[in-house]
């Protein structure tokens, strides 16, 4: 299934749905199902398994009114999500070699531990959302397709093999960075947390729909020009990997998103480094998720 929120024209409440299986850019709201929540984040940490397999059965046949995707207001799946992402770092090692180049420094090839660290979201970026340039503060803007991981339960102390039990469903995120801030400040949690700078979305596609462990492919483009391109089966460290070792020293909590790093071809790395101007237009696009597209502002 593919869950959205969104908005209606005029009316600035959140509002929940999930896509029709059969007819293009069309989708039912939830109340169609007699299923009321407050907003995404309450259904992921509320709504029952037998509620999820009854909405899975009734797409198949209900009959009801339907709204045009392209004729609402998009929101972020999870527009405000209720702590930071958690990112991971270079976990393609053909980025980890980009920016190492760009940082002149050497690359660790065979690192034994994922780098993870934190983004702020305030409020995250829609389809169709445009991404602040921040004229005299940043003179780098960068992308970074990533696959985004919504834990669906409760997990702490988890086994690999139990990791994708606790996995909601999947999202595409652009890790929007400002290079310079990142890099004079020698972390990263400012450079990446502007607002704006989570572009998420168009859906939550539920866990159930997709292999385990997932093979998709990660494109980005900018202004047509395909950028980004590789496979969620090149990570360094995989989403079981980052579930049970994240489990093993904190709870993760329902609606955690955990974004799996982006692979090469980010502005940084080429050469010479090519970043984003306002009017540019962004694409990222995680085969069988769905594809987000934002123009810098």
């Amino acid at each position: 299934m593919k869950l959205l929120t969104y908005k209606l024209q005029g009316d600035d409440k959140e509002r929940l749905g999930v896509m029709c299986a059969n007819a293009f850019q069309r989708f039912y709201p939830l109340e169609t199902f007699g299923l009321h929540f407050q907003d995404m984040n309450d259904l992921i940490e509320h709504i029952k398994p037998e509620e999820m397999d009854m909405l899975r059965r009734s797409l198949a046949s209900v009959e009801g009114e339907t709204l045009n995707y392209d004729e609402v207001i998009h929101c972020a799946p999870i527009p405000h999500p209720r702590q930071d992402i958690i990112c991971l770092g270079m976990n393609f090692k053909d980025h980890g070699e980009e920016s190492a180049r760009y940082k002149k420094e050497a690359f660790e090839r065979d690192r034994a531990y994922p780098v993870y660290f934190s983004k702020r979201v305030n409020e995250a970026t829609p389809d169709g959302g445009t991404i602040p340039s921040y004229p005299g503060l940043v003179d780098s803007l960068d992308y970074e397709a990533e696959l985004g991981v919504i834990i669906g339960k409760d997990a702490s102390h988890v086994s690999r093999e139990d990791a994708f039990d606790y996995v909601f469903g999947y999202t595409v995120i652009n890790d929007v960075s400002a290079r310079n801030v990142q890099t004079r400040h020698k972390q990263w949690y400012f450079g990446k947390s502007m607002d704006g700078f989570t572009p998420m979305g168009p859906f939550i596609v539920t866990e159930d729909v997709v292999k385990r462990p997932p093979v998709l492919s990660v494109k980005s483009q900018v202004n047509g020009v395909l950028r980004q391109h590789s496979s969620t089966d090149r990570f360094i460290f995989d989403i079981p990997h980052v579930i049970s070792e994240l489990s093993s020293g904190m709870v993760l909590k329902a609606g955690t998103i955990i974004s799996m790093g982006t692979p090469a071809g980010v502005g940084m790395g080429m050469i010479p480094p090519r970043f984003l101007m306002p009017g540019d237009v962004v694409k990222c696009d995680v085969e069988g998720i769905g594809m987000i597209t934002n123009v810098v502002v």
